[in-house]
């Protein structure tokens, strides 16, 4: 294709408002090759997913979008056009989370992209373009907090597995990825009625009413959980580690409810709990081919697909919406084709 192939974009931008103060605004348009950012690596997105820093920077919410114009959407798939890494040909089917990607680089909601090549990591043969798609930054991210609750001692003879926002696109595919492995999983949600049989047919045994993790209470509690993997931080993390097992371990990815965490020193020095940060946008190539490995082999995918809604790329904005609202749950896919 020529430098200047024109394709359509959901691009972030700002501008000032009608009293004068910048706005970040989040629209559809057609840019062409000259618009993309520098990179080794060319590609004909298929796909894109929808996950909270999406949705975040696309109704203009600060703290995602570092520069702009700028393309969002942190994950994509597709196939390489052209390259300049070694590593990649024309034809390879690639997958990228993370790395900066709808944040301070062009992102995957568009029909193309130019990025760097060393995150890439090569489509699994058993796993299509939107199942992909669906794992994004979610199943990545979860994916690494169960490696992190391996490498922290945790079996499955532990004891069970508190999953908080259970219904997100991390919890949910948590959910799947544990008890799959074996484990007895219990998880969160504001919505046992309605969301329930959603979490149980995931696996899950038993549903915990968000609202018990609300406030902090007491810095040690009665012992609940063997490990957690949280995506909400807050009150409702300082609440996990205070019912955790002796020896426990959490993996902290996710901040939903909140940045701050109001605990104290007691679960790490009277029981011995370990808290482990997730950071899956700066993972190594590595991690990204061991947890993508993991991911081929160890997720149901067909219960992925049951949890996945698929969406034309102008439905991007609607979609955002309603995950911030907390009216969504599972995953969902931008068919950035469509």
């Amino acid at each position: 294709m020529g430098a200047e192939t024109q394709f359509r974009a959901i691009v972030v931008d700002k501008a000032a408002d009608a009293e004068g103060n910048a706005r970040q605004r989040a629209a559809l348009r057609v840019v062409d090759d000259g618009f993309l950012m520098p990179g080794d690596v060319t590609i004909a997105v298929e796909y894109s997913s929808l996950n909270y820093k999406d949705a975040l920077a696309l109704l203009g919410r600060p703290g995602v979008a570092r520069v702009w114009p700028l393309i969002a959407g942190v994950d994509l798939v597709g196939t390489v056009e052209a390259s300049a890494d070694v590593r990649w040909n024309p034809g390879d089917r690639v997958i990228l989370t993370g790395a900066g990607s709808g944040e301070n680089h062009h992102g995957g909601l568009a029909e193309r992209a130019r990025v760097a090549g060393d995150p890439l990591v090569r489509l699994p043969p058993n796993v299509s373009a939107a199942q992909a798609a669906a794992i994004g930054t979610a199943g990545f991210t979860a994916q690494l907090a169960v490696l992190a609750l391996e490498h922290g001692g945790l079996t499955p003879a532990s004891g069970p597995v508190l999953v908080t926002g259970g219904t997100g696109g991390v919890g949910s595919i948590a959910i799947s990825l544990l008890a799959r492995l074996g484990y007895e999983v219990h998880a969160t949600t504001g919505r046992p009625e309605a969301l329930g049989a959603y979490l149980r047919d995931l696996g899950a045994t038993e549903i915990v009413e968000r609202r018990v993790l609300a406030s902090t209470g007491r810095p040690l509690q009665k012992q609940r959980w063997a490990g957690a993997i949280d995506s909400l931080g807050s009150s409702s993390l300082a609440s996990v580690l205070a019912q955790m097992h002796a020896n426990g371990v959490v993996a902290a990815c996710g901040l939903a409810q909140g940045a701050d965490l109001p605990t104290t020193v007691m679960p790490f020095i009277l029981r011995g709990v370990s808290l482990i940060g997730i950071n899956s946008v700066d993972a190594s190539r590595e991690q990204r081919e061991r947890a993508w490995a993991r991911l081929a082999s160890d997720l149901d995918l067909e219960a992925l697909d049951g949890l996945t809604t698929i969406i034309p790329l102008g439905d991007s904005l609607l979609a955002a919406e309603q995950i911030l609202a907390g009216r969504h749950h599972g995953r969902t896919v931008v068919d950035v084709r469509g």
